[in-house]
């Protein structure tokens, strides 16, 4: 517990206040032992040459580290007793790549012995500040399971809270209409401007999150704090304009869990078992909408603020380049030798405003213009997250005039959504435990396109609910018929987002950051345009014309995951962005 406080701000305030004195770190405690292979490296001849000399070091790369200190330093460790590991680190390689599947499979059996870490070095003499031992405490991946589930957990709730935000207004629109005198379509202004703005929010949080000196925490709660701040002047906002530029704010500072759960999953979770958490991130935000309209009677501020106690409270860091950074800060303070520094330190010197900038706005829509899988990815999962939200439209104009519904029933009718959403995620971890990973562990990473199975047989699912819940909505059916309808169009979007979300990473794994930032805005720009044009369609088609036409778009996308499966092979081959 005392570790989960440490790292959060809570935490951090409290080892300030009291100048390091409590909930100190291994290396501020008394008693506390240098481990030998840094000692051994620290007294070598060489690295005392190199100390004096003083060099800038760059990048560290495996043809600036010398090998020759290695095997002097596997020798030391001999003559004192100890076994050392050179296995390489995660660090070491690509994210999402099949050579960091194999590193994290090393690593995994390592991880069961205490074996020493050597740390590198490069040709001008810097250590490479890393774990200590392959079962290194700080190490997310070696946090115990009831610690990475408590963070899973929390972040997943922060997810529900922020997409809860959106669907929660639903029930207020007919009292915005009274109240500003505005019709149809601009009261649901409000709900579509948060929409489009956490979508928005991605390109610019995400890349913060990367920035070692910044790591995952400082961008989760200091924008939470302002989601929550601002949930108060949006209940009594007494203009219109005003409540639009509320509600798009908050929805704007509420995404860095839309932007960043991903990223804290990996930091924890090997490749292997990441789609576990990813599974229950995007049943989170199925739910939050889901369960928006049925909570309406309850201010958005009493669910955020349990929230904001516990990012401020019992949230750990779980960026490695950061965990890393600061023990290189407290090594270096605590033996006074500059040649003890982070590899994430040493990148970060070479980090620009406009490197950053350009791979946060610009790369996404360049390789979503170029590449005609990714685009195809984008435009789809736009296509069915834009229809998801047209039932916030539609559900009012169906169940109150066919079925006698009244605002809070309507509210539950939205559940159908939720158990939908459990169908797709109990359906994808059986494929999961009983296929995926036993074939993984078997047989190695297959190609990519392996893992769109479950998003081909999602794909049949979207227009057959769609057509079922426009077609049987009417009086004489019952209304159980529509939902279930709903039901299996979320089984199949659930099927589609999982699949796409460990699809993209593993073909792209450079750019995956990018990718997931500009598939979060061009998802939310649809979603947020489908709301505006939703009642329309509806109100001039009818009901089940208009969901024909949305019924009749989504079976594009069963030739679109086929032609992908078949020939994304070719594609990533003569891609410029993917992994062949």
């Amino acid at each position: 517990m005392s570790d989960l406080i440490r790292e959060a701000p809570l935490g951090q305030f409290l080892r300030w206040a009291s100048r390091n004195k409590l909930f100190q770190y291994p290396e501020e405690k008394v008693g506390f032992v240098l481990p030998t292979q840094y000692i051994t490296q620290l007294n070598s001849e060489k690295d005392a040459t190199a100390k004096e000399q003083a060099t800038v070091p760059m990048r560290a790369t495996p043809s600036t580290l010398s090998s020759a200190d290695f095997t002097s330093l596997d020798s030391d460790l001999e003559g004192l007793g100890l076994g050392a590991t050179k296995t390489k680190s995660r660090a070491d390689t690509m994210p999402y790549s099949s050579e960091r599947f194999e590193v994290e499979q090393q690593l995994a059996l390592e991880r069961t012995k205490t074996i020493p870490i050597v740390p590198k070095k490069t040709s001008d003499g810097i250590i490479l500040v890393d774990w200590y031992t392959t079962d290194d405490v700080a190490n997310p991946h070696n946090w115990s399971k009831a610690k990475r589930t408590f963070v899973t957990v929390v972040m997943c709730i922060y997810t529900w809270v922020v997409y809860t935000g959106s669907s929660i207004y639903a029930a207020s629109e007919g009292g915005v209409m009274e109240r500003f005198s505005v019709n149809p379509t601009e009261a649901v202004l409000p709900l579509s401007l948060y929409v489009l703005a956490y979508g928005v929010g991605p390109l610019i949080f995400a890349p913060l999150s990367e920035i070692p000196v910044i790591g995952r925490n400082p961008v989760y709660y200091l924008t939470f704090i302002l989601f929550f701040v601002l949930s108060f002047p949006t209940a009594v906002a007494n203009s219109f304009a005003g409540l639009l530029v509320m509600r798009f704010l908050q929805g704007f500072f509420g995404s860095p869990a839309l932007a960043n759960a991903g990223a804290t999953f990996s930091d924890m979770y090997s490749l292997l078992y990441v789609p576990y958490p990813l599974s229950w991130w995007v049943f989170s935000a199925w739910g939050g909408p889901a369960l928006g309209p049925l909570m309406a009677g309850f201010a958005i501020v009493w669910m955020a603020a349990p929230m904001l106690i516990m990012l401020l409270t019992v949230t750990p860091e779980t960026s490695t380049p950061n965990i890393l950074l600061r023990r290189a800060q407290r090594l270096r303070k605590l033996t006074g030798d500059a040649r003890l520094q982070a590899q994430s330190e040493i990148d970060q010197r070479h980090l620009t405003a406009s490197g950053i900038l350009v791979d946060a706005l610009i790369k996404p829509i360049e390789i979503t213009l170029k590449d005609p899988a990714i685009f195809f990815v984008n435009i789809y999962t736009a296509l069915f997250y834009g229809i998801y939200y047209t039932f916030f439209e539609v559900f009012p104009l169906v169940f109150p005039p066919f079925y006698g519904f009244d605002l809070g029933e309507v509210g539950l009718a939205f559940l159908a959504c939720q158990v939908g959403a459990t169908i797709g995620l109990l359906a994808y971890f059986s494929y999961l435990h009983w296929y995926m990973i036993p074939d993984n562990l078997a047989h190695g990473l297959r190609a990519q396109e392996h893992r769109l199975v479950p998003a081909i047989v999602g794909s049949f699912f979207l227009p057959t609910g769609l057509f079922i819940f426009g077609w049987t909505a009417r009086e004489d059916i019952h209304w159980i018929v529509p939902l279930i309808g709903v039901v299996i169009f979320v089984i199949g979007t659930f099927l589609i987002l999982q699949s796409i979300f460990v699809y993209v990473p593993l073909s792209y794994p450079q750019y995956a950051a990018s990718l997931f930032a500009g598939n979060d805005l061009v998802r939310s720009a649809m979603a947020a345009g489908s709301i505006l044009y939703a009642r329309s369609l509806f109100v001039n088609l009818g009901i089940g014309r208009g969901i024909s036409v949305l019924a009749g778009l989504s079976t594009l996308g069963i030739f679109g995951m086929v032609a992908i499966y078949l020939t994304g092979a070719k594609l990533r081959a003569r891609s410029k962005f993917a992994l062949s």
